[in-house]
């Protein structure tokens, strides 16, 4: 079914496992499969494995993993495979009963077909960061085992990402599709960082911001700096205290178009509404930082003509934040629209810069006029 389908945009590597990563273009319009090589094969090979080593005992990988259990975990679609796979052999055991040798026999050429292999490495955390010379792998990480490998690994994670595919996903408590911080993810060098599309938030917003870089299309090139090896054989460190290599100075001038995008009494029944703009830097930790302007009150095209300056260390990560709220003085401050746009893209300028609301669609009128500039 999958050569059927795909054809000749299918990647099939010459040997049995990649080396080395291809380049993007060499991908390009390619279907590339990656996931645990076919239960079948894996089987066979394990009744090998049994046969050979009968009378061996040691201590099994489930075992170690037990002892670390949020530290690395399989993928958790690949496990759903898995068992739907065998709920769904069970409505034909009897064809498979009759034909275990074509079973066999297709288990090798479908792991021919598998580019980049996925699974549960062997022992513990460190062992699953280790690089393989000649051999291209895809490591799966929940949210919270990368927090605690890059707290401990951090370059670990980085170099094992020079060569690998690393993807992180949601922590499964997530029951309210909320999401983690994907800049952990991102400046450690994981190429797949997975989300809950369907629901928003500042975290999703910082999703948007990534991808609208290069035009739009999905693919975003991953910083030199994550790729590079130092003379020395050091490679980059998120948490060192880097020199500041560029100043984005913001100004936000005003804004306009709520008065045609929301009803009149939308944000105060009895009065204009009272607006600030909150300005910021979603990065490596030390450029992380937000500002805010001074309310302007009851004015539907509120001018705040203020000025903000952001030295960034790390600027080809960095994300600029920007959210508009009106003021409430008895309850929570109401949302009026936000955007976040990446900082490698900003043109010097002064631009009309259109919000979204919390789900990342555009708002059909508001605007903002702002001033970017680099020192």
């Amino acid at each position: 079914m999958v050569t059927q389908t795909f054809g000749t945009m299918l990647f099939c590597p010459d040997s049995e496992c990649l080396k080395e990563l291809p380049t993007p273009e060499k991908l390009k319009y390619r279907i590339i499969i990656s996931t645990k090589p076919p239960k079948e094969y894996l089987e066979a090979e394990s009744n090998k494995r049994k046969m050979n080593n009968s009378h061996n005992v040691k201590e099994s990988d489930d075992d170690v993993w037990g002892k670390e259990p949020a530290e690395l975990t399989v993928d958790q679609e690949d496990e759903k495979t898995d068992s739907d796979a065998s709920e769904n052999n069970q409505d034909n055991e009897e064809t498979d009963a009759c034909e275990p040798e074509v079973r066999l026999s297709r288990a090798p050429a479908y792991k021919h077909l598998i580019a980049i292999h996925a699974g549960k490495p062997k022992g513990g955390l460190k062992e699953g960061l280790k690089v393989e010379p000649d051999k291209v792998r895809r490591l799966s990480l929940s949210e919270q085992a990368l927090e605690k490998a890059t707290m401990s690994h951090g370059t670990d994670v980085v170099r094992f990402t020079q060569k690998n595919i690393l993807r992180i996903y949601p922590k499964g408590t997530r029951f309210n599709s909320s999401n983690y911080k994907p800049l952990i993810g991102w400046m450690h060098g994981a190429q797949m960082v997975a989300f809950n599309m369907q629901g928003y938030g500042r975290y999703l917003w910082l999703m948007h911001g990534m991808f609208r870089s290069n035009g739009g299309c999905g693919y975003v090139k991953k910083p030199d700096f994550l790729m590079n090896v130092n003379p020395n054989g050091s490679v980059f460190n998120p948490k060192a205290d880097l020199p500041v290599k560029k100043t984005l100075k913001v100004k936000v001038y005003m804004g306009d178009g709520w008065h045609l995008d929301f009803k009149q009494t939308h944000f105060d029944l009895y009065s204009p509404p009272d607006f600030y703009t909150r300005v910021g830097i979603a990065g490596v930790p030390a450029d992380e930082i937000m500002k805010k302007t001074k309310k302007k009150e009851d004015d539907w095209t509120p001018v705040w003509d203020e000025e903000f300056v952001f030295p960034l260390r790390v600027p080809e990560l960095a994300l600029l934040r920007v959210e508009v709220h009106e003021y409430d003085m008895s309850e929570r401050d109401d949302f009026a629209g936000q955007t976040c746009l990446p900082v490698s893209e900003l043109k010097p300028g002064i631009r009309a810069v259109p919000l979204f609301n919390r789900k990342g669609e555009k708002f059909n009128s508001v605007r903002l006029l702002m001033r970017f500039e680099f020192i």
